[in-house]
């Protein structure tokens, strides 16, 4: 169902409108095939499938919805050759010599009016799936600019519903403190990833210069010195495959999308086959809503937490519950826990302490710097490696 996925952040007073005033939304802006002469069509279409007319399916206290696109799309050089017929007319009949950009760019136009018409359309649909628990939009797209443009659609389809036109003025794609490509960067360097996931075998880094230099590892272990060296080096990670919890894999790359998004066989298992589209949409849609549900918060711990409008992070899991006094570095009482972890395994690494604490990324990050400052161990090196000081 989500191949690919942007996490858009929505605002936090929103809800949901009543599904049917929803449903009466998206069905004044339902999709309609292209006419001949239109060269494109965009509407929603029941995600369900053709068997269905419900435009706005539930899920959970959620909803999923789906965009289609048809395009009329006319070979470039068959809108050339009609314009060099329509030239070389005009100066037969008018005697000219020179014909006017003017009167080629009318001449274009004409060409393409009278070609659209035997132009086979061609069209594409996505799945965006709304999640106003959590205060997600998830677009099954890996553009954050082609996402952008289908959340676009959606609030112009629902701007007769009052409360929804809060999409349009909050949705923004999910900001975290740390950019996916140092992320990715230090978990290379370091060969170590973050708590609940693991690095596969996928991996592509840049030069950021002109030449833009690229190295590609597929099917190829990342835990060799030649990866890091590479980041030493300078090189940007841009795409960095994943597995979460042994339940999804995906590609994550520079800009923040989840790209060749997979359920895991022991996501599937249990799962009955569903001999109908009917049975298999809802069987799909609660698995891979409630895994996502579930992803997408560890990730954005991974990367750092969220940065939301106004500085403060509601959404971060290595800040202590509402109500108790923030933990720093300093007065952490785990603090002498992550320090035994770290002198027991012999590695000062942010991953290890996260993991065995069971504690957010941020937090595991203050407790190593706070080792740093106190002499035990080292600051990192060029290729994101710490060394223990202490006996």
């Amino acid at each position: 169902m989500f191949k690919s996925a942007t996490i858009f952040r929505i605002a936090s007073d929103f809800t949901l409108p009543p599904l049917q005033v929803l449903e009466d939304a998206l069905q004044a802006a339902q999709f309609m095939p292209c006419a001949p002469t239109q060269a494109e069509s965009v509407g929603w279409i029941p995600p369900r499938g053709k068997q269905s007319t419900v435009l706005a399916e539930p899920v959970g206290r959620g909803v999923i919805l789906r965009l289609q696109t048809e395009r009329r799309v006319v070979p470039a050089h068959a809108v050339n050759s009609l314009v060099d017929s329509f030239v070389d007319q005009l100066m037969q009949a008018t005697g000219r010599e020179r014909i006017s950009a003017k009167i080629k760019k009318e001449f274009k136009e004409e060409a393409i009016q009278t070609l659209l018409p035997r132009a086979f359309p061609k069209s594409s649909a996505v799945t965006l799936w709304i999640d106003p628990v959590n205060h997600w939009m998830v677009v099954d797209s890996g553009n954050v600019a082609d996402a952008d443009k289908i959340v676009g659609y959606l609030v112009e389809a629902l701007s007769t519903v009052p409360h929804a036109l809060m999409i349009g003025i909050q949705a923004r794609p999910v900001q975290t403190q740390n950019s996916p490509s140092s992320a990715m960067a230090h978990w290379l360097a370091t060969r170590d990833a973050p708590f609940n996931f693991t690095l596969d075998r996928d991996c592509e880094m840049k030069m950021p210069d002109d030449m833009k230099s690229t190295v590609r590892y597929s099917r190829h272990t990342l835990e060799i010195n030649e990866v890091a060296d590479h980041i030493a080096a300078g090189k940007v990670p841009t795409k960095l495959a994943i597995t979460w919890d042994d339940r999804v894999s995906f590609e994550l790359s520079d800009t923040g999308q989840l790209r060749k998004v997979k359920m895991l066989d022991v996501v599937l298992d249990g799962q009955q086959e569903a001999g109908k589209d009917d049975d298999s949409f809802d069987a799909d849609a609660a698995i891979v809503t409630g895994e996502l549900s579930a992803l997408i918060p560890d990730l954005i711990d991974a990367l750092g937490g969220e940065i939301v409008e106004g500085g403060a992070n509601p959404l971060k899991l290595s800040e202590p519950p509402a109500g108790m006094p923030p933990i720093d570095g300093e007065n952490d009482p785990m603090y002498v826990q992550a320090l035994d972890l770290v002198m027991k395994h012999k590695k000062p690494s942010i991953a290890l302490v996260q993991r065995h604490l069971v504690i957010g990324y941020n937090r595991a990050a203050r407790l190593i710097e706070r080792m740093e400052v106190e002499g035990k161990v080292s600051p990192m090196t060029r290729d994101g490696v710490r060394k223990i000081l202490i006996a």
